[in-house]
C-alpha cells in the first residue's frame, strides 16, 4: 500500500524505460547470434545461442507490452540515446572472446538487470502491473545468463587480458553513463536522452557526453566459416554415416542409440548455419521472424547438448569421435542465407514421416536406454514445432507446399559436399571411428559386439544424410 499510494509515475516514463531496454536486448541478440557460428569454444557456443534465445525473448514481451500503451506505431525502430548506441556498436565489434565476454556479461547485462530492478521497484504496482511483472521475468531470466559470463570471465581473462582491454571498457562506461544509465534514471546534465534516430547498427548518433569510436570504426564482419575448439579432431572426417546404420533392420536399437547420440551431438552444425540465416536476412524480415527462428535454433544447440549428455551417460568420451562440421561450412560458403533456409525446411518437413523422428523416439524407447527415450520424446516435439516454423515464414514466399519442397531439395543438391577433395588435400583421411566407439560401449555393457554392426563401414562418400545419392 505504501507504493500503491504514490502518484510519481507515468506511462510515458514505462514506456521510455521499456524502449531502452528493447534497444539495448536486441542489440544484445543481434551480436550474441552473430558469434555463434565463429565462437570455437563449445560452452560459449552454446551459451551464445541461449543468451541469444533469452534476450529474444525479452525483446517479445517489451515490444507486446509497449504496444498496449498507447504506442501505434511503437516507435521501436528509434535509437533512445547516442551513448547506447556507442556502446553496442562497441560491444557488437569486440575484437576477441574474451572482449565480447568482458563487454556483454560485465557492462551490458549488468546494466539491463540493474535497469530491471529499478523498473521492478518503481513502476507502479497496480496500475502498471503488466509492466512490473515482465520486469521480474527479465531479471530472473537474464540475471543467471549474468553469472554464466562472470564464471566464463573468470576462466578466461586474465590480468594481461584485462589491462589490455581497461582503455575499451574504460569507454563502454563512458557510453552508460551519457546515456544516464541504460534506464536513462541517471542522468546528470548534458546527458539528456536523445531519440528520433533510426536504430541501425554502425550509427553516427552522437552527443557531447559520448565517447568516440573505438573497436567499431570498422563495422563488425561476421564469420561465415564455423570454427570449433582443440577438442573438436578431424572435423572434416565424414567416414562414418549414422543414418544408414540407424535405419539398417539388422542392428539392435540398443547400437542404434550410440549413433543417435552422435546424430545429437553433431547437430552443433545447425545453430552455426542458423545463425548466418539471422545474421545475414537481418532487417530483410520483421521482428517475429528472428524471434521464432531464434526457438529454433537454441533447440538445435539444446539437440547438441542432449548428444554430449548421452555419451557421458554411457561412459563415453565424445572429444574421442570426429564430430563433423562440413554440413554448416558447406552451406554456409556455398549458399545465400534464402537458399540454406530452403535446405533447412526441406531436412525439417523430410523428419515428419513416421520413418523420421518417430522412428527415432520409438528406437530410444526400445534399446533399454531410458535417456535416449526421453531425448528422443523431445526432440520430436521439437522438430514438429521447427516444421511448423518453417510452413509459417518459408513457405507463403512459394506458390505452393511441393514448390517450397523442391526449391530445398534442388539448393541441398548444388551443395559440393568435397568428401574426396578433402581427403586428397589432406583435411581428413574419414577413418571409420565406429569400430572403436562401439567396442568401448560394449566392455562398459559387458557384453560382446555385435560382429555385424562391428564391421559397419558406410560413409557419405556418395550420399547425404537424408540417403540420397549424390
Amino acid at each position: 500500500m505504501e507504493r500503491a499510494v504514490k502518484g510519481d509515475w507515468s506511462l510515458d516514463e514505462s514506456v521510455e524505460r521499456l524502449k531502452r531496454l528493447h534497444y539495448v536486448l536486441k542489440r544484445l541478440y543481434e551480436t550474441l547470434t552473430a558469434r555463434i557460428t565463429g565462437e570455437p569454444i563449445y560452452e560459449l557456443k552454446t551459451a551464445f545461442s541461449y543468451h541469444a534465445y533469452l534476450c529474444a525473448e525479452q525483446v517479445t514481451l517489451i515490444r507486446k507490452r509497449v504496444s498496449e500503451m498507447r504506442e501505434p506505431p511503437l516507435g521501436l525502430d528509434k535509437i533512445p540515446h547516442a551513448g547506447l548506441a556507442r556502446l553496442m556498436d562497441e560491444v557488437t565489434a569486440a575484437p576477441t572472446t574474451e572482449s565480447l565476454l568482458m563487454g556483454v556479461y560485465e557492462l551490458a547485462l549488468p546494466a539491463v538487470l540493474r535497469a530491471c530492478k529499478r523498473l521492478k521497484e518503481e513502476a507502479h504496482p497496480l496500475a502498471d502491473a503488466p509492466t512490473v511483472r515482465i520486469a521480474k521475468l527479465m531479471e530472473f531470466e537474464l540475471a543467471e545468463a549474468a553469472q554464466f559470463g562472470e564464471a566464463a570471465i573468470q576462466q578466461l581473462v586474465d590480468s594481461e587480458i584485462r589491462e589490455t582491454a581497461a582503455l575499451w571498457l574504460g569507454i563502454l562506461r563512458q557510453c552508460l553513463q551519457a546515456a544516464g544509465e541504460l534506464d536513462g534514471t541517471q542522468a546528470t546534465s548534458g546527458t539528456q536522452a536523445t531519440s528520433g534516430t533510426q536504430a541501425t547498427s554502425g550509427t553516427q548518433a552522437t552527443s557531447d557526453d559520448v565517447p568516440e569510436p573505438m573497436h567499431s570504426r570498422e563495422p563488425y564482419c561476421f564469420v561465415k566459416e564455423p570454427r570449433r575448439d582443440e577438442r573438436f579432431q578431424d572435423s572434416y572426417n565424414a567416414g562414418v554415416n549414422p543414418e544408414a546404420f540407424l535405419y539398417d533392420e539388422r542392428f539392435l536399437p540398443r547400437d542404434k542409440t550410440l549413433m543417435m547420440y552422435y546424430k545429437r551431438i553433431r547437430e552443433i552444425d545447425v545453430p552455426e548455419m542458423m545463425a548466418s540465416i539471422l545474421v545475414e536476412l537481418g532487417p530483410q524480415e520483421p521482428w517475429e521472424f528472428h524471434q521464432e527462428m531464434m526457438r529454433q535454433l537454441w533447440d538445435e544447440a539444446r539437440h547438441a547438448m542432449m548428444g554430449e549428455v548421452g555419451f557421458a551417460a554411457q561412459g563415453l568420451d565424445w572429444r574421442k569421435i570426429p564430430i563433423n562440421f562440413t554440413w554448416s561450412r558447406n552451406l554456409n560458403l556455398q549458399l545465400d542465407a534464402r537458399e540454406r533456409h530452403g535446405v533447412l525446411f526441406f531436412i525439417e518437413q523430410g523428419l515428419m514421416p513416421r520413418t523420421g523422428k518417430r522412428f527415432e523416439f520409438e528406437v530410444g524407447m526400445q534399446s533399454g536406454d531410458p535417456l535416449s527415450g526421453l531425448f528422443q520424446d523431445f526432440d520430436w516435439a521439437d522438430e514438429v514445432l521447427h516444421a511448423q516454423i518453417g510452413r509459417r515464414w518459408y513457405v507463403p514466399r512459394f506458390s505452393s507446399l511441393n514448390e517450397a519442397l523442391s526449391y530445398g531439395d534442388e539448393c541441398w543438391s548444388r551443395v559440393l559436399s568435397h568428401w574426396r577433395a578433402y581427403r586428397e588435400q589432406g583435411l581428413t583421411e574419414h577413418r571409420n571411428w565406429w569400430p572403436e566407439l562401439y567396442q568401448q560401449a560394449c566392455a562398459n555393457w559387458q557384453v560382446a559386439p555385435d560382429p555385424a554392426a562391428l564391421a559397419y563401414n558406410k560413409t557419405y562418400e556418395d550420399s547425404r544424410a537424408d540417403l540420397q545419392k549424390l
